[in-house]
């Protein structure tokens, strides 16, 4: 392989080692403006999006022994990496492309199990991470209340009692 076709296969390895996922997204008809939207928006994230050429993402996705996606590598391609939050980057370009009409999801990779554009959109409808762990906490603790109101209701019906009492 020439150097500088080994120069980009290495650039795309760093792309892919800087998160568990990858989005594959066509980016034909969208300005340059658009796409500095796009990124603005995926920075929140700490997601990146990168134009690259199909031959080098192969090799790279290869070499990092991806799951084959061949078939979506045709015409212009765009990856979208980065960040500890998928469903939140697979929603930022989710709407983006839905607000813009200009372009769409190709496929994606998650903890390298491959994703069809219905799956990535599905994704993109959960909760945030934030909501999820929020979810989570209020999960985990209900029990533990629940618990406490149970053990609590004994001594204070006892001293509701002694409370209409003394009223009395």
């Amino acid at each position: 392989m020439r150097p500088e076709k080994q120069y980009l296969v290495e650039e795309v390895n760093n792309h892919l080692d800087k998160s568990d996922y990858v989005y594959l997204t066509n980016y034909e008809r969208i300005t340059v403006e658009e796409i500095a939207e796009l990124r603005a928006q995926l920075s929140e994230h700490e997601a990146e999006f990168h134009v690259i050429k199909n031959s080098i993402f192969g090799v790279a996705a290869a070499a990092k022994e991806l799951p084959d996606m061949g078939e979506h590598l045709t015409g212009q391609t765009a990856i979208v990496v980065g960040g500890k939050n998928p469903s939140g980057v697979a929603k930022i370009i989710g709407d983006f492309f839905k607000k813009k009409e200009k372009v769409e999801m190709k496929a994606g990779i998650v903890n390298e199990r491959a994703l069809t554009k219905e799956e990535i959109k599905a994704l993109a409808k959960l909760p945030g991470l934030e909501v999820l762990r929020a979810q989570l906490l209020g999960l985990l603790t209900q029990p533990a209340t629940g618990f406490v109101r149970v053990i609590n209701a004994v001594p204070q019906g006892f001293v509701n009692v002694l409370q209409a009492k003394a009223r009395n």
